[in-house]
């Protein structure tokens, strides 16, 4: 067991540390709760399910008390600027104001790549996300991540029957259990600031991905692929969403994930 300067155990070394998971009921969050349980530590879900309302912040001092980090991955579904905005500001003022209230030591943040490149409504919202943690007094860590396998599928259920209307966009993506394991490491070590930016392990067309999940699950759909418009949609087009420079990548592929997962939705 290894101590740090001021004589007291690591958090990664430390036993049985109650973390917070904003969003853990969801996708990623859910991956987050399993791997924190498996890690020895103990999560704690903020949701509304579990009596906590991170938009009006109804309950939240009482879930963060004896918390000592937090692991955000909430979620809205929109592409508005507005709605986006509002939601990602109030979540994470809530988050940090009891939390600070709570004592939390660390604050981890799941966030994009390319947000900063690609004007999109719902982008603005995360970057408003991210200057807020920046700004905050918690010592902070954001992840940036590609878009996971499941986009393909995410993008289809957006999308009524017959048809399959597809952005032309290229992306990196990488398997959600494997951004989940990522913040895990990330919450039990200290706080970093912008760690390096996490991605699977190959560059993808969205509009391949969506078709060959069709053909995997055997599905009959109108396959429309579109170009945004503007400036965003020539990002998205090109290598706006892809990471700049080195970072973790994950192992899991997205054919590795189809054969895996085609079944389920079809």
């Amino acid at each position: 067991m290894t101590y740090g300067d001021n004589g007291n155990m690591s958090a990664r070394e430390r036993p049985g540390m109650r973390v917070a998971v904003a969003g853990g009921t969801g996708l990623v969050g859910r991956y987050v709760v399993e791997e924190l349980t498996a890690a020895g530590q103990q999560p704690v879900v903020l949701a509304r399910s579990r009596g906590v309302d991170l938009v009006t912040g109804v309950g939240l001092d009482a879930a963060l008390a004896g918390v000592d980090a937090v692991v955000d991955v909430s979620n809205v579904t929109t592409t508005g600027e507005r709605k986006a905005v509002a939601f990602f500001d109030s979540v994470s003022r809530n988050l940090l104001d009891a939390g600070e209230r709570a004592g939390v030591s660390h604050h981890v943040l799941l966030s994009i790549v390319g947000i900063n490149r690609v004007g999109l409504g719902y982008y603005q919202g995360k970057l408003r996300q991210e200057d807020v943690v920046k700004s905050g007094r918690t010592p902070w860590t954001v992840l940036r991540a590609t878009q996971f396998h499941e986009f393909a599928e995410q993008t289809l259920d957006r999308v009524p029957k017959p048809l399959a209307v597809v952005p032309r966009m290229r992306t990196q993506p990488v398997a959600a259990r494997e951004v989940a394991q990522h913040l895990v490491q990330l919450v039990l070590s200290p706080a970093q600031g912008m760690a390096p930016e996490l991605a699977g392990p190959r560059v993808e067309q969205v509009v391949d991905m969506v078709g060959r999940l069709l053909r995997a699950r055997h599905q009959r759909r109108v396959l429309l692929p579109v170009k945004m418009p503007g400036a965003a949609g020539a990002a998205m087009a090109g290598d706006g969403l892809l990471p700049v420079g080195p970072g973790p990548r994950g192992s899991q592929t997205f054919e590795s994930w189809l054969a895996q997962h085609a079944v389920q939705g079809g």
